[in-house]
């Protein structure tokens, strides 16, 4: 049974913000102390409940490295700044928590929410812990098994079939084994959904938003600059190279001309569109680039100068077909 995204809740180790009216917070300076302030470095998440939706931002070491959103029943991933732009300056409604929590349970939260589950055996009951335990000890069950229970998200690690760690959430009352019987209690009120997963990967991390801004003023910078050394045609050739790139490097749906329009972020992974911004600058400059005049390189070096510290810690360098020297 679907549940209400205002109802969710998930597990934590140590809460940093409890869950309170946003209203209350600015939610940048939250975030800026985040990275500041040595006790709240952490790795943990910030949920943020909005009339229509549910925000949640995934933070490791107190920066946000990436951003899920829940409209209706399902959850998405969303660029951090779209993520952010969606929070109203002076919100009415909603409300705000800042939790620490374990990374393990950081990379169960962001599977199970953007990822399909596994289906179970039609013989399987999964709210019946009776054929749910033997069954997952038959097989030796590698994954992750989330239960929701009024509202309160639990994930169970199972490794070789038995549970070998989990992140419970709900009351903290009676040990772990009474409150892991509790997830299967007969009789227990409200909706419970059990679901599983494959062992999930680490948390991905989206491309930072000063990095993509970066991406965005090198592109247009290097169009300009050839279009000032008489390649008029340029821009023409930028976004032919682009759509023919968009492929294989399907992040380059976000650099498209604006052409008045709001621009959004990408929200993949860094190493992916600092690998696509690489390849689209590449071919450009064979193409464009009066090559008797300047070479690639040469350009490239002069208008990376003053990010290449931003830009090399992001591999774009190691990227290129050419070497640049400095």
């Amino acid at each position: 049974m679907p549940l209400h995204h205002a109802g969710l809740r998930y597990p934590h180790e140590r809460v940093l913000l409890p869950r309170t009216k946003l209203a209350y917070v600015h939610l940048q300076n939250l975030l800026t102390d985040a990275k500041r302030d040595r006790s709240a470095r952490v790795f943990g998440y910030v949920g943020i409940w909005l009339p229509d939706e549910l925000l949640l931002l995934y933070l490791q070491s107190g920066e946000v490295v990436n951003a899920t959103c829940k409209e209706g029943e399902h959850f998405s991933v969303v660029p951090i700044a779209s993520a952010l732009e969606r929070v109203p300056h002076e919100p009415e409604l909603g409300e705000i928590c800042f939790h620490e929590a374990d990374d393990e349970q950081l990379a169960c939260m962001f599977a199970t929410q953007v990822t399909p589950p596994d289906p179970w055996p039609e013989e399987v009951l999964p709210e019946d812990p009776g054929t749910l335990f033997p069954h997952l000890m038959s097989i030796t069950y590698d994954g992750v098994v989330e239960v929701v229970l009024d509202g309160y998200v639990n994930f169970l690690i199972f490794r070789d079939g038995i549970v070998a760690r989990a992140f419970l959430s709900g009351p903290a009352k009676g040990t772990f084994v009474e409150r892991m019987q509790a997830l299967f209690a007969e009789g227990k009120s409200g909706s419970r959904l059990v679901r599983r997963w494959p062992v999930p990967a680490p948390l991905p991390h989206q491309t930072p938003p000063a990095l993509v801004q970066a991406y965005r003023e090198l592109s247009e910078s290097l169009v300009q600059r050839l279009v000032e050394s008489g390649r008029e045609s340029a821009p023409e050739i930028a976004e032919h190279a682009r759509r023919t790139l968009l492929e294989k490097h399907p992040a380059l749906e976000r650099f498209a001309p604006d052409n008045g329009r709001p621009r959004h972020d990408p929200a993949e992974e860094m190493s992916a569109v600092t690998s696509a911004i690489a390849a689209w600058l590449a071919e450009v400059l064979w193409t464009a680039a009066d090559h008797d005049t300047v070479s690639p390189e040469a350009l490239l070096r002069d208008l990376t100068r003053e990010r290449r510290h931003m830009l090399q810690s992001a591999g774009f360098y190691e990227q290129l077909p050419f070497k640049i020297e400095w």
